[in-house]
């Protein structure tokens, strides 16, 4: 991992998101504080590690880092605000959550949520930043695992395999079987199969 300065000295906390692109599930993200006491060795992007080792690296951030807290956005809550404002309501819910507060709240991306401390956005911050890395870990894992509970109730779709994402799977199933109650209606494929499948009823 690249070396990030940090602007600060004191507590830091990584703030990252899984889901901003998928049609169907919440926008899930995480906020980690690293303890320097016990350091965690190979962290990474999430999306640059195989599955097995995020699985394990999941585990042991939950149980090395100084503290951590999930938030998250619905899709009802992507509709009404936009996926980008949902994005940045998910974040504050996952900072609040942190049961120490930080001196700075290091995000990934290019645009941080208001918060009642320091925050800077950090481009690639889930490569470069362990705390973003590890918020990053939290957020994937939490979301896949929702899509394969996701896909146990709905076994069409396919959902543990494309974990929601507009794949041309996703999207002959999503015109074939319509939407279900977690699609998020304000996506464009999503609209357009609600649109086909009124369509179709005003037919019959």
């Amino acid at each position: 991992m690249s070396e990030f300065i940090y602007p600060c000295s004191g507590i830091i906390a990584g703030v990252d998101e899984v889901g901003r692109g998928p049609l169907v599930g919440a926008v899930v993200t995480a906020a980690v504080i690293l303890d320097p006491q016990q350091p965690i060795t190979g962290l990474a992007d999430s999306k640059k590690l195989s599955e097995k080792r995020r699985l394990a690296l999941f585990d042991e951030i939950k149980e090395k880092a100084l503290c951590w807290s999930l938030g998250r956005a619905e899709p009802e809550e992507i509709d009404q605000l936009n996926i980008l404002q949902a994005t940045m309501l998910a974040m504050q819910r996952a900072v609040a959550g942190l049961s120490v507060q930080p001196e700075l709240a290091l995000i990934d991306g290019n645009r941080c949520p208001p918060l009642p401390m320091a925050a800077q956005s950090v481009v690639k911050g889930d490569s470069l930043v362990a705390e973003i890395s590890a918020a990053s870990i939290l957020a994937k894992v939490t979301r896949d695992q929702e899509m394969a509970e996701l896909d146990a109730l709905y076994p069409g779709y396919g959902f543990a395999k494309h974990k929601g994402y507009p794949t041309p799977l996703h999207r002959e199933k999503l015109a074939l079987l319509g939407p279900t109650p977690f699609h998020r209606r304000s996506f464009g494929p999503v609209r357009q199969a609600l649109n086909t499948k009124a369509a179709l009823g005003q037919r019959s």
